[in-house]
C-alpha cells in the first residue's frame, strides 16, 4: 500500500481491498474533522487500529463521546481500542468491574481517569487506590525507613498515573486531605467504603483472602475497579491468586463486569505489543516454563 498527495488530492495505490479499506478510514477521519475534532498524528494511528479491529466502528464514539477530561487542563483521555471503550462503558454501567490483561493496555490509567471524573462530578466523595505490597526479591523488613517509606515503592505507579491526570499541586492537596487515598491493600481490612471509587491494581498478586476482603468492603454509593495480569503473578509457589480465583467465583454474578484485554490494546511503545504476543505464544508452547495458571 502506497499513499501520496497531488495538490489537494490523496492518491492511494495498492490492491483493491486495501485501497477500499484505506478510503473507508479516510472517510471516517474526514467526518470526524467536520464535526470539529482536531486530529493529531497519534489519533490517525489509533483510528487505523480501531477500524482494523471493527470496520463498522464509529470514530466519534471513541474520540468525542468516550473522552474523559481530567482536572488541571490535562489532555483528554480517550479510548484507543475496542476493548478500552468496552472497559469505560462497563465502569459506567457496573459497580464492580474487572479489567484483566497485559501491561500497557490502559487498565489502571483509564480507571484512574474515570475515578477523577466521578470525583469532580461529585458522584463519589473520595478515591481509594490500593495495591498488594508483594515482596519481590527484598523483604520489606530489610528496607530502610518507616512503614510508609517501605511501601511507597509499591505504590509509585499509582502516584505516577495520578500526577499525569491531575495538576500535581491539586493532587497533593487531595491526598493530604484524604480525598484521594493511596495505600497498601492490607490497610483496607475492617473498613466499610461508602461513596468511594476504589481501584485495586496488580490484583493478580492478591491472595484469596485479600480479594474477598476487598470485594466485601464496598458500601453504599461506591464503585470498584479491579485490574490485573494473570500472566504476571509474583505470589510464592503454592499460593492461589485472588484474581484467578475471583474470575471463577464471581464471573457469573449479575452486576459485575469483566473486560479482557490483549496485545491489540497495548498503548505503549509499538514493540511492547510484539513482546506481549511473543510471551503469550511461548507460554502456550511451554506450559511448564513459568506461565501463570489460566482462568
Amino acid at each position: 500500500m502506497r499513499l501520496s498527495t497531488q495538490g489537494h488530492d490523496l492518491i492511494i495505490a495498492g490492491d483493491a481491498e486495501g485501497v477500499e479499506r484505506v478510503a473507508h478510514l479516510i472517510g471516517k477521519l474526514i467526518a470526524l474533522q467536520r464535526d470539529g475534532y482536531r486530529l493529531t498524528n497519534g489519533d490517525v494511528k489509533t483510528a487505523a487500529e480501531l477500524v482494523m479491529q471493527d470496520p463498522a466502528a464509529d470514530l466519534r464514539d471513541y474520540f468525542q463521546r468516550s473522552t474523559l477530561r481530567p482536572a488541571g487542563g490535562r489532555r483528554p483521555v480517550t479510548a484507543k481500542s475496542v476493548n478500552q471503550k468496552k472497559y469505560l462503558e462497563a465502569i459506567d454501567k457496573f459497580d464492580i468491574v474487572f479489567g484483566i490483561g497485559p501491561a500497557g493496555t490502559g487498565k489502571t490509567y483509564l480507571a484512574m481517569a474515570q475515578a477523577i471524573s466521578c470525583l469532580l462530578a461529585k458522584k463519589v466523595n473520595r478515591i481509594i487506590l490500593a495495591r498488594p505490597a508483594v515482596e519481590a526479591g527484598e523483604k520489606l523488613g530489610f528496607l530502610p525507613g518507616d512503614l510508609q517509606e517501605k511501601v511507597n515503592p509499591y505504590l509509585r505507579p499509582l502516584y505516577d498515573a495520578l500526577y499525569d491526570l491531575m495538576d500535581a499541586e491539586r493532587a497533593e492537596r487531595l491526598v493530604e486531605r484524604g480525598t484521594i487515598e493511596i495505600a497498601p491493600l492490607a490497610f483496607m481490612r475492617g473498613r466499610t467504603l461508602n461513596d468511594a471509587f476504589v481501584i485495586l491494581d496488580e490484583a493478580q498478586n492478591t491472595t484469596s483472602e485479600q480479594m474477598k476482603m476487598l470485594l466485601t468492603r464496598l458500601g453504599f454509593g461506591s464503585k470498584a475497579v479491579v485490574t490485573g495480569d494473570i500472566t504476571q503473578i509474583d505470589l510464592p509457589p503454592g499460593k492461589t491468586s485472588g484474581l484467578v480465583e475471583a474470575i471463577k467465583v464471581v464471573g457469573r454474578v449479575e452486576g459485575i463486569g469483566f473486560v479482557y484485554f490483549d496485545e491489540r490494546d497495548v498503548v505503549r511503545h509499538k514493540l511492547v505489543q510484539s513482546i506481549v504476543k511473543a510471551y503469550e505464544a511461548f507460554s502456550k508452547s511451554w506450559p511448564n516454563a513459568g506461565g501463570a495458571p489460566q482462568a
